[in-house]
């Protein structure tokens, strides 16, 4: 931690990640980019003039973003590109991104992991691991995906996913087209695996789920739906207790009645995500995906069908979105970008909650929601 970075923050309201309220009047005091103390504020602080902001919760966790800073992970999977990439989360809050490199052909996954690799090696801030979305998905459901490159698992691939030093792995893939006995193996080795792009039933992804499934990608999208006798992964995702499930909550993907329905029954798993493009914070307002023209319109990022091809949304406007159209009062919204996702991880102990020994990685906003500043491991918005 530089001179310039902070001992002292001052919230004159605080949530800290699990409490059903927020907490009026206190002090993060910071040690070695972690959290030493929290206590409440005095006169003397005041006086002190620490760095005082109107809420601080635990830093946003976007666990599914394919761009932003006009750099697109799959055209560039670069060191260069995720900084691009952080940066422009950033701008809409974020602390922790997952860079998330879809279907490519054969083994082209291998230069996202290397890029993660180098980013890690390299202490870039805000790079918690890596998503790989595909090739390991249904054929029957593509969604925007080169349905030209989607595959099977084969045994190399376990081996290449499993040796990868990139911090947290995410892999989303379709739980029903893997081999048996694979997916215990992927779980055994840390991976954290998703069902996504995927035809599976609601019994197969109870199977899945007992074999080491821990969430749903981009929830109601791209999966089977929920209908009186087959609640299909939606229906699964809803009625389980334990997955964790992603949802982009734009207006455009997901209807919100049905985001409000999720709310309702997955408080501690639904996570928010962005699932957005390199436009999100960019320049530029279109771009060629597998051959397609890709434009962005009134917020929506479509082909010339109208096909949705990723999100155009940065996490504070989704926060704002689950706050003006569900019943979600402002302590509830904002697990779903800090605690719910680093649980999702694997990284609850370290990450979504502000206590003594958690990491210093707060969001830090306005009370008009809108992000004053964005602290990684104590650091005020690092480069």
């Amino acid at each position: 931690m530089s001179s310039t970075d902070p001992t002292r923050l001052y919230a004159r309201q605080l949530y800290d990640g699990f409490s059903a309220d927020l907490t009026a009047d206190q002090v993060i005091e910071i040690k070695a980019g972690r959290i030493a103390r929290l206590r409440p504020a005095s006169a003397a602080d005041a006086r002190d003039g620490i760095p005082e902001y109107e809420l601080i919760a635990p830093g946003f966790i976007d666990i599914q973003i394919n761009g932003a800073g006009d750099a697109q992970f799959n055209f560039d999977p670069s060191v260069e590109a995720l900084r691009r990439m952080a940066a422009g989360a950033r701008q809409g809050g974020t602390a922790h991104i997952m860079p998330t490199f879809i279907t490519a052909p054969n083994r082209d996954y291998a230069a996202a992991i290397e890029a993660v690799e180098a980013a890690r090696a390299q202490h870039l801030p805000g790079i918690l691991g890596l998503h790989l979305e595909g090739p390991f998905l249904s054929p029957a459901r593509p969604g925007i995906h080169d349905a030209t490159a989607i595959r099977r698992l084969d045994p190399d691939d376990v081996a290449r996913l499993a040796g990868a030093q990139v911090g947290v792995m995410l892999l989303t893939l379709a739980p029903e087209e893997l081999p048996d006995g694979v997916l215990p193996q992927l779980s055994d080795a840390g991976i954290r695996v998703f069902a996504g792009h995927t035809a599976a039933d609601a019994d197969q992804i109870a199977r899945a789920e007992a074999q080491g499934l821990v969430g749903v990608t981009h929830l109601f999208n791209a999966m089977s739906q929920l209908t009186g006798r087959e609640p299909g992964v939606v229906g699964a995702a809803l009625a389980s207790r334990g997955l964790f499930a992603g949802i982009i909550a734009d207006g455009h993907h997901v209807d919100w009645r049905n985001v409000g329905i999720a709310t309702r029954l997955m408080p501690d798993r639904l996570c928010l995500v962005t699932d957005a493009m390199l436009t999100l914070a960019g320049q530029r307002t279109g771009f060629e995906l597998h051959g397609v023209e890709i434009t962005l319109c009134d917020g929506r990022l479509t082909n010339a069908e109208g096909r949705l091809a990723g999100a155009h949304v940065s996490m504070i406007e989704s926060l704002r979105n689950l706050l003006a159209h569900t019943d979600l009062d402002l302590p509830a919204a904002l697990k779903m970008t800090s605690a719910n996702p680093a649980r999702a991880l694997g990284l609850g102990e370290r990450l979504g909650t502000l206590r003594p020994g958690s990491d210093a990685t707060f969001t830090c906003l306005t009370g008009d929601l809108d992000v004053a500043a964005v602290i990684i491991d104590g650091v005020i918005d690092p480069a």
